[in-house]
């Protein structure tokens, strides 16, 4: 049994002769929350339309839960829940009879209309017209129709697209319950880099249709040099200093050094060092690169 919950292989795709997607081998473990990156426009949103088979793939390109998505289609919707654009909801219904009305058409009991209310914390506003929902509870209203079959994987197509930055926390928090109390396997695409090294444990950055790297969170991080930022008095004499006593330094201002991060072991010892040769260290501490500034640096090199 594949340990993936989805896995391309060398998956491509055109619209006419332009080629959206190409060579994408995507590897989803399992249990993860699996943050599909890239720039608009670089083929997220048709990978996951894919998936989902509503555009179709070449055959042995695309297995879900280890099996051929063309051949076993029925049987792999049954397990996917999605949020693919804008959700689907009717404005005049109030939010629970858009979940009952979802409830009727996949034949479940419409107790589960309340539940996922709960879940996604929108019980209070269950009789209230979606209509006159924020958007942010039109979004958590979407996951709630997404979760209603309770499927065991979640493919959210930019999921905190237009949010204010509480509606962002709020769908933030809901994926990382669903994947760690609720055993939800989820791929969430974004353009936003920040958003999902706050929740992800595995990335794929994607650009023009081409995987650029796919890995744990913290392989990611470890592309990214680690710094070791200094903040010292009397900055001319510490880094003359420094230089002589053989460390490296990569930039300097008038209130701070940085220096390439080697362990938290060699920061103390810097530490130590400038101190007993008078030197007033007021921080030190460790920045790494953001995934934007790392994402230029992964396009530059492809």
């Amino acid at each position: 049994m594949s340990d993936y919950a989805i896995e391309t292989v060398g998956l491509n795709f055109n619209f006419g002769n332009q080629a959206i997607v190409k060579d994408l081998s995507l590897q989803v473990p399992k249990g993860s929350i699996y943050g599909f990156l890239g720039p608009n426009g670089a083929g997220k949103t048709t990978t996951i339309k894919i998936l989902l088979n509503l555009l179709k793939s070449p055959s042995d390109q695309v297995f879900i839960f280890g099996k051929e998505i063309n051949s076993n289609r029925i049987a792999i919707l049954k397990r996917i829940g999605a949020l693919v654009e804008q959700p689907a909801i009717y404005g005049h219904l109030t939010g629970k009879e858009n979940l009952v009305n979802r409830c009727i058409l996949l034949g479940i009991k419409k107790a589960k209309a309340d539940e996922m209310l709960s879940l996604v914390g929108l019980a209070e506003a269950a009789n209230k017209k979606a209509s006159k929902y924020s958007l942010g509870m039109k979004q958590r209203l979407g996951i709630a129709q997404a979760l209603i079959s309770d499927p065991e994987l979640l493919l959210l197509d930019e999921p905190t697209n237009g949010l204010d930055p509480n509606g962002i926390i709020e769908v933030r928090n809901l994926m990382i319950d669903l994947a760690t109390k609720h055993q939800k396997t989820i791929l969430v695409s974004s353009h936003l880099l920040a958003e999902i090294e706050r929740i992800a444990t595995h990335v794929g950055i994607i650009n023009k249709g081409q995987l650029l790297f796919q890995g744990t969170i913290n392989e990611l991080h470890l592309l990214s040099k680690p710094m070791l930022q200094i903040e010292v008095d009397n900055i001319e004499s510490a880094s003359t200093f420094l230089t002589n006593s053989g460390y490296e330094i990569v930039a300097k201002t008038d209130k701070m050094i940085t220096l390439p991060y080697a362990s938290s072991q060699k920061s103390g010892e810097l530490n130590t060092l400038l101190i007993q040769n008078g030197f007033m260290v007021s921080s030190l501490y460790q920045q790494r690169k953001d995934l934007e500034n790392l994402f230029l640096d992964i396009t530059k090199t492809n």
